[in-house]
């Protein structure tokens, strides 16, 4: 199998052999556009390297030695000659990974060339700083020699030659080898080092994060090197064939004049803008813009160009479809459609979920940000950024003024104050913890499982490193990458217009999947439907209890001694909750909405503090120690899988039936008041067909009541959340009694695995790391084991009802790649925060495009 190929030997090979970089100069030289002439050695060399354990088979040595040959012919240079051939050697992975692995320059100098370059060229500082350069790029690249240790030794002193000099000497004390003076050597040296880079921790670490295979390698790229620090007619630069962060149909870049690319990579220089090329080099700008022109239009995407001019001559060295902002992602996708250049279902393919939001929260201002300090990091649990003053309490915080709330762990009895708070940064926990769900569910950036936080609360301080941060101090976070500064990080705004609507109205004229929002106020109804929303798929019960002064009713139904003093608080909440339901189905205006019953166990409502057990027992008529003690009784060892759920409504059967007469009193209310309703009513915590009938006759009976005393009815549903293994085991029998499912898959994951979601921080990313577990199966969905207990109970599900409703309300309604499964599966719907609805739009859409191609 042949592993090297010239450009022009190459126009029938894809980019999975090739690589990226490599397909793209190969088709450019098809089209007849400026290039520099190159060869490839290919992805299957790279493997093959690593089959000979990290060394170049003599076969592919061979061969690119002959490579070498035609390209001298092609290019009228020899390697090591009087008409010295020079070469770039890159690496081009068939996946982009920009500065992940290495790239060598002006390869094919030695004592010899160098003297024949200044020669033909008459410019001896040309020729020996392109030397100088070469010696330190292959020394580091190929020897692992640290540069920093160059620049010093030629510090004060003012000729190149003594530099390369002083370089060689310094290779040979810390290689044992004098500098390679043969081509041939510098290049087999350079290419091992290159496909020796795709193992290197920098890019290993990328794959990592970006779901890279390691399997697919790298080519090489060499390339025949073009000069753009040769004289005052040479230059080199970057440039997009849009505007890569608005979007905006015009050419946008930098250029440097007498310099090669790595200066403006490195800053080593500031660039100019690239319009300014118009008029210092005017007839290569107007042809840089017509070449720019054809790549857009063939590529049929925005392009990322780099380019070299050498003495007057515009050359081509790279192009790739260029990386930009959310933003422009969308725009430039309708543009291109409107441009009848590409498809809208191309369009939605193209739009990158994991950046979309970014749209709805902004992001930190990059200049700003160098000038802040930073603190340290911790994990990103919900995406945004935010800047406020420090909150070590709910308490502490005060409404109309911003806080980042600063705790260990966050519990339902903080989500007054996390509703108040712009951010929050929790100690414990990980993406898909308490504090996490709710504020994806709000909107709100979020960092977890920070913890090199040390709090000490009864002083009003943390420490992160050596920083000390009282309560007060302003400090802004990061929740797309987990990191925390101190003062305040300028925003830019988020940007959501005409353009975003109307693509997010193409995502829903494709795809099959329903999208609702998980909301528990009026407040997520508004900015769930406008985001797109088909209706709630959950709305939890419970986060109404902590809003206001609910809660205190809610304790005292709790601590309750008998059945008659729970009627009494539950007479109480009956009316506060009827009011809550009302308010979000007049909201809802007929799109469905899914009512989980009460679902926590009871302590996470009990007060936690002193003030607040006093608070309690002079509302409730107790003394402190009854309280106290009532607290302790209702404690338990491992309270997710205990009283809880529909466990809660066998023996307090009163609080379900509360519930439910609240949910149909409001819903008459706007029957009456020709409000549409869907309504649905969900029993969480289901293990068996036992439970469910014994509560859904009880909740039925009270329904016929009120019914009977409002002589007047409505439609509803009646179903359950699956959230065990052995209620999927038994979908066929509950099935026969309930209406629907709605899989809750972050219990169901938990039940599953036998992790606690929270505590699983601990040891999650030692799993990834040593291959056990490919991703976190509480932030995408688990396929082979959870996934087989969907796939069980929806087969099972509909042999006893045929075309049974099934859903999702877990965390994972807002993946993507859970999403391409759900819709594979053939599911109803998926339900997710408010904030995260517009990416489970743009990622079934997706689903559906990608199925029906």
């Amino acid at each position: 199998m042949k592993n090297v190929f010239l450009f022009n030997e190459s126009y029938h090979m894809n980019k999975e052999i090739l690589g990226g970089k490599g397909k793209n100069l190969v088709e450019m030289q098809r089209i007849n556009l400026p290039i520099p002439n190159g060869m490839i050695v290919t992805t299957d060399g790279c493997r093959e390297y690593f089959k000979n354990n990290n060394s170049l088979p003599t076969l592919i040595i061979d061969e690119i030695k002959a490579g070498i040959k035609r390209l001298e012919l092609a290019t009228g240079k020899t390697f090591g000659g009087e008409n010295p051939l020079l070469v770039s050697v890159r690496s081009g992975a068939p996946v982009s990974m920009p500065g992940m692995m290495d790239t060598i320059l002006n390869l094919g100098l030695n004592d010899k060339t160098v003297e024949n370059i200044i020669s033909r060229t008459n410019s001896e500082k040309f020729a020996l700083e392109s030397y100088v350069r070469f010696i330190e790029m292959f020394s580091e690249i190929v020897m692992g020699i640290d540069k920093e240790k160059f620049h010093k030794n030629k510090s004060n002193i003012s000729s190149l030659r003594e530099v390369i000099e002083i370089h060689k000497n310094f290779f040979k004390a810390e290689t044992g080898k004098d500098f390679p003076q043969n081509p041939l050597d510098q290049l087999l040296f350079a290419v091992e080092s290159i496909f020796g880079s795709w193992n290197n921790e920098r890019a290993d670490i990328y794959r990592n994060l970006y779901s890279i295979s390691h399997d697919i390698g790298t080519a090489v790229v060499v390339q025949e090197m073009v000069f753009g620090n040769f004289n005052n007619l040479s230059g080199t630069g970057v440039a997009f064939t849009r505007n890569p962060s608005t979007g905006e149909k015009e050419v946008f870049g930098e250029y440097l004049l007498e310099a090669q690319g790595e200066d403006i990579v490195a800053g080593i220089r500031t660039p100019e803008p690239l319009h300014r090329l118009g008029t210092q080099l005017p007839e290569i700008y107007t042809q840089f813009i017509e070449i720019a022109n054809i790549l857009e239009n063939h590529y049929r995407d925005m392009q990322d160009i780099e380019f070299t001019i050498e003495n007057g001559k515009l050359f081509i060295l790279q192009t790739r479809n260029g990386k930009r902002s959310p933003y422009a992602s969308i725009k430039i996708g309708m543009d291109l459609v409107n441009e009848n250049l590409i498809t809208k279902e191309e369009a939605i393919m193209r739009i990158d979920t994991t950046l979309l939001p970014q749209l709805f929260t902004g992001n930190f201002d990059e200049k700003d940000l160098k000038n802040k300090k930073f603190l340290g990091k911790g994990l990103p649990g919900s995406a945004g950024v935010a800047v406020g003053k420090v909150a070590l309490s709910c308490h502490s915080i005060k409404e109309g003024e911003d806080y980042i709330l600063v705790r260990k762990e966050t519990s339902p009895e903080d989500i007054k104050g996390m509703s108040l708070a712009k951010g929050i940064v929790t100690v414990k926990g990980g993406a898909t913890s308490h504090g996490a769900v709710v504020a994806r569910g709000m909107g709100k950036c979020c960092i977890t499982g920070c913890e090199s936080i040390k709090i000490d609360a009864s002083e009003k301080f943390f420490t992160l490193g050596d920083t000390v941060v009282k309560e007060g101090d302003i400090i802004s976070i990061n929740g797309f990458n987990g990191d925390i500064y101190l003062d305040a990080v300028k925003l830019e705004p988020p940007r959501l217009d005409h353009n975003f609507r109307e693509f997010i109205s193409w995502c829903k004229d494709i795809k099959k999947l329903q999208v609702r929002m998980n909301a528990d106020t009026p407040t997520d109804i508004i900015v769930g439907k406008s985001f797109g929303a088909e209706g709630v798929g959950l709305c939890r019960t419970e986060h109404m209890f902590f809003e206001d002064e609910k809660i205190w009713s809610v304790r005292e139904m709790i601590i309750a001694s008998n059945k008659e003093e729970r009627d009494l608080a539950l007479e109480k909440l009956l009316i506060l909750q009827r009011k809550d339901f009302y308010e979000i189905l007049k909201e809802l205006s007929g799109c469905p909405m899914n009512v989980r019953l009460l679902d926590p166990p009871f302590h996470e409502f009990l007060p936690k503090t002193e003030k607040d057990i006093v608070k309690l027992a002079d509302f409730t008529n107790r003394t402190f120690e009854n309280i106290k003690e009532r607290i302790s009784e209702l404690k338990e060892e491992n309270p997710m899988l205990g009283h809880r759920g529909c466990r809660l409504a066998v023996t307090f059967p009163e609080i379900y039936e509360m519930q439910a007469t609240a949910i149909i009193e409001a819903a008459l209310q706007c029957k009456n008041e020709n409000i549409p309703i869907t309504l649905e009513i969900m029993i969480p915590f289901i293990g068996g067909i036992s439970e469910f009938k014994y509560i859904k006759e009880r909740i039925l009976n009270k329904i016929a009541l009120v019914f009977e005393e409002n002589s007047d009815s409505i439609d509803f549903k009646l179903g359950t959340m699956m959230e065990l293994p052995r209620a999927c085991l038994l979908a066929d029998e509950i099935a026969a009694e309930s209406d629907f499912f709605s899989f809750g898959t972050n219990d169901l994951t938990q039940t599953t695995y036998g992790i606690s979601r929270d505590d699983s921080i601990k040891f999650i990313d030692f799993y990834k790391e040593k291959n056990i577990m490919k991703r976190d199966p509480f932030q995408s969905i688990d396929t082979r084991g959870v996934g087989k207990l969907l796939t069980l109970a929806k087969t099972l599900g509909n042999e006893t009802k045929p075309g049974i409703k099934i859903g999702v309300c877990g965390e994972h309604g807002g993946d993507p790649k859970s999403i391409e499964y759900f819709h594979d599966l053939g599911l109803d719907y998926v339900s997710c925060s408010p904030f995260r609805v517009p990416i489970a739009i743009v990622a079934a859409a997706q689903s559906k495009i990608s199925k029906t191609n």
